[in-house]
């Protein structure tokens, strides 16, 4: 490598070549060796200026060489740390065991892939003598958090960059209650990812956990009790089984087909029409510019041609690791309406809500029933709680919040029927304390085949429900911005819009009633000013 002067390029060579030592992925590996031998720094910076963060969310970033990207060896420092840390928490980690399962998504120029990332975890666990339960096939992420809380185990970990574009991946990481991570156990697992960098003496040999006894696979189990459980959301199984209204469903080259037709199959609705190209796993995710149907119309494309050639009303559509849910609705005039995260969630909430009060006629049992929503999601919940009794809590953003509230509720004896994100997340089913495509398909489809014989549609209920309760609207967009230095200002001059420390008092001729920013931890709305993570709001 050609002489560098500063410290900085100095450090960039010692990582490299600590990276060439660990690194046994041939592929990883003669890029990282390329680059040293052209003694390029800006090549060197992209890979090893930065190590990934751990974080709330796990990690999530491109698949490729060094500790800025998704790799095999920073798939074993992690998972090391996180052994490390779960050995701290649980005395009876060895005894109890972890989940693991993954996705679709692959990456031939680096090697990667999620069934290879999962192996590689096992492996790190099982060479410790911990039980893993990798799944032995793709699974929706629901599927890991399930399995936490139905075999009591004491973590998951789930491979997947879920909507993110294709080159991208993830580690999402479940504690033993069946929700996300959250603080302080992110940065306890940051630090032991630090403290165990270097590759454990079999960690790459993960072809050994084949024979072991510690491995186990529940994938035939949870496919079971999974469907079975989501079963006791449904409650209009005879409307189900005469409904005359047909469905499409895409994947979008994720996980999703086979496990929305089992779920259809469970509440005794005919199966949707599968949109052809896209019902098989394709990691190149050919037929999308992005494979996330919160875009809207340019992701559901082939799903209007199919639904206009076989003549169906509704489309349902999963992201690729099938735990959001996108719905449109053909209406009247002929023109498709994709209903946005906060619409569908009013129509969940109302509906889930309708169909335990049929259920559920002591007046008392009302007041240990609540739903949840995340700050930045529609208020339509805390609308019909205050009119119907029940309770309503917001959250901060993120279904990490509102899983771990929702058990907290629940470990004192209360109800959770539902909780939802604008960026259409759904949590329908108490069985699952995370977002889940899977359940809140099924469940659409079932509330448009009971309004279906009724002479109604999704959209019309809709309007019902804001008639109802009040109208509630969001009109939200985004443009994406790469320079970090260009994204500080835009939010410095919205922090210091009127002189230091303030905000935008208001926006165009309306008055700003309220700020919450929740980077910084300011919520106008508090006695204190500081954002709190749970707003009972009733």
């Amino acid at each position: 490598m050609a002489a560098r002067g500063s410290a900085g390029d100095a450090a960039l060579r010692r990582e490299a070549e600590q990276w060439l030592q660990w690194d046994k992925n041939p592929k990883t590996s003669a890029i990282v060796k390329e680059v040293v031998a052209e003694g390029n720094v800006g090549e060197l910076q992209k890979y090893f200026g930065s190590r990934m963060e751990f974080g709330t969310a796990g990690l999530r970033a491109a698949m490729g060489a060094g500790i800025s990207h998704m790799n095999d060896l920073t798939i074993i420092q992690t998972t090391q740390g996180f052994c490390r840390y779960l050995e701290k928490n649980f005395s009876d980690l060895k005894k109890r065991g972890v989940v693991i399962g993954f996705d679709a998504r692959a990456h031939l120029s680096s090697g990667g892939s999620s069934k290879r990332f999962a192996r590689l975890a096992a492996n790190t666990f099982i060479s410790q003598g911990v039980p893993v339960y990798l799944f032995s096939d793709i699974t929706p992420t629901p599927f890991v958090p399930y399995t936490v809380t139905h075999l009591k185990l004491c973590a998951g970990i789930m491979v997947t960059a879920s909507h993110n574009p294709k080159q991208d991946n993830g580690y999402k990481v479940y504690w033993e209650n069946g929700a996300q991570i959250i603080s302080p156990h992110d940065k306890g697992i940051s630090q032991a990812i630090e403290e165990n960098k270097e590759p454990w003496p079999q960690a790459w040999d993960d072809k050994q956990i084949d024979s072991s006894a510690l491995l186990h696979d529940p994938y035939a189990t949870i496919n079971k009790e999974y469907f079975k459980d989501i079963q006791k959301q449904c409650f209009h199984r005879n409307i189900n089984k005469e409904t005359n209204l047909k469905f499409v469903h895409t994947s979008v080259h994720g996980v999703g087909h086979k496990f929305v037709q089992l779920a259809f199959k469970a509440f005794d609705l005919r199966p949707p029409f599968a949109v052809p190209e896209q019902k098989d796993p394709d990691p190149e995710f050919p037929t999308v510019k992005y494979p996330n149907p919160e875009e809207g119309k340019g992701v559901l494309t082939l799903s209007f041609a199919l639904a206009e050639k076989d003549g169906a009303k509704i489309i349902l559509a999963n992201d690729p690791d099938a735990d959001r849910l996108a719905v449109a609705e053909k209406q009247e005039s002929g023109e498709w309406k994709v209903f946005s995260g906060n619409e569908l969630g009013a129509l969940l909430g109302w509906w889930i809500f309708t169909c335990w009060k049929s259920q559920n006629r002591d007046a008392c049992s009302i007041k240990d029933i609540y739903m949840l929503s995340s700050t930045v999601s529609s208020k339509i919940l805390r609308a019909i709680a205050l009119k119907e009794g029940f309770h309503f809590e917001e959250t901060l953003t993120g279904f990490k919040w509102m899983g771990n509230r929702a058990k907290q509720l629940m470990d004192q004896g209360k109800a959770v029927l539902f909780a939802f994100e604008e960026a259409i997340g759904y949590m329908c089913c108490p069985a699952v304390l995370d977002k889940d495509g899977v359940s809140a398909a099924v469940i659409t489809a079932e509330m448009a085949s009971f309004l279906a014989s009724r002479n109604l549609s999704l959209s019309q209920q809709l309007k019902a429900v804001y008639d109802e309760y009040g109208f509630h609207i969001t009109k939200a967009s985004y443009f994406i911005c790469h320079d970090p230095k260009v994204i500080q200002q835009l939010f410095d001059n919205l922090r210091n819009y009127d002189g230091k420390d303030t905000y935008p008092k208001s926006c165009g001729r309306f008055k700003v009633s309220g700020i919450r920013d929740l980077t910084t931890g300011y919520d106008s709305s508090q006695p204190d000013q500081k954002a709190v993570a749970v707003y009972t709001g009733r």
